[in-house]
């Protein structure tokens, strides 16, 4: 499957569900092992949870299962492996905690090469 309609796939599952604040982060330049992270927010723990669900089902759907899914039993930070895109669900505290959009940006990156 082309990585533009599992993208268009994940993200309509995010939206579906009200996912918060998803950023899609072209990583094919920095990562190896995935082209792009696609990073969202839920309410709760319930509704992290119930967005990576969906993810995972509509991915299902068109005959692509996740390579793992980790996080699934605290869903603070739900992580869906789907090879060519790897999908974070993930508390807005957790989130910005973490911060991933400032990890894999490129610049950063860059930065820690040097």
């Amino acid at each position: 499957m082309q990585l533009e309609v599992l993208q268009k796939i994940v993200v309509d599952a995010l939206e579906e569900l009200k996912a918060q604040d998803i950023r899609v982060l072209d990583v094919r330049s920095i990562a190896s092992f995935t082209d792009l992270m696609i990073v969202a927010s839920g309410t709760s723990t319930r509704h992290v949870k119930s967005i990576a669900d969906k993810v995972i089902e509509k991915c299902a759907a068109v005959g692509i299962r996740p390579l793992g899914v980790e996080g699934q039993r605290e869903a603070e930070w739900v992580l869906v492996d789907m090879n060519d895109i790897v999908v974070h669900v993930m508390l807005p505290q957790t989130r910005d905690f973490y911060n991933l959009e400032k990890l894999w940006s490129v610049d950063v990156v860059k930065a820690l090469r040097y």
